[in-house]
């Protein structure tokens, strides 16, 4: 399944940035128009075997906002620059990602990468084997309730996405993030 994954993953990653490079020069234009600092945000996140990885998000936060998971923000609107909420919403700030998956460092479909602080996560991750896999844009654990779930509920998730990996899973899951992307389902931020 490696290579074929490897192959879906590229062909299917290509095939969205060319679809997406339109609307993302737009985004791009808009982002740097609304708020001063970078277009793409870099976050240093957990990859396979606990590795970490540059992860290039379009920027929602304002600059200078702490460097935590998003839950763990006092009060993440005050934070959130004037496009973040709907670029988040959409998850629209995940289109870089594709970048990441052309160059290796992710998937289209894994357990989504912990930020390097993320200790509680990463380690449960270990313990479960999880931290074999390639991190994904979507997963397992995102169509299941992404922001409402707990560390534990996640790892579960992640785990079950482990034991199941298959091609006709990861687009059933593909399938299932589109769906959830317009309906914004466990969206908190």
């Amino acid at each position: 399944m490696n290579l074929l994954k490897f192959f879906f993953d590229f062909t299917l990653s290509l095939f969205l940035i060319s679809f997406l490079a339109a609307p993302f020069l737009f985004l791009c234009i808009v982002i740097k128009l609304d708020s001063p600092g970078p277009i793409i945000y870099w976050s240093d996140r957990v990859g396979i075997n606990n590795i970490i990885f540059k992860m290039p998000k379009l920027r929602t936060m304002k600059v200078g906002t702490e460097v935590v998971a998003t839950h763990l923000i006092r009060d993440p609107s005050k934070s959130l620059t004037k496009i973040g909420s709907f670029l988040r919403s959409y998850s629209l700030d995940e289109i870089p990602q594709l970048f990441s998956v052309i160059k290796g460092d992710m998937s289209l479909v894994g357990p989504r990468p912990a930020l390097f602080n993320q200790y509680d996560l990463i380690s449960q991750r270990e313990r479960k084997q999880v931290n074999q896999l390639k991190p994904g844009i979507t997963g397992w654990a995102q169509v299941n309730g992404r922001d409402e779930l707990s560390i534990s509920t996640k790892v579960q998730y992640d785990e079950e996405y482990l034991k199941r990996a298959s091609m006709s899973f990861d687009i059933y899951i593909i399938s299932l993030t589109i769906i959830r992307a317009i309906r914004k389902d466990g969206i908190s931020h």
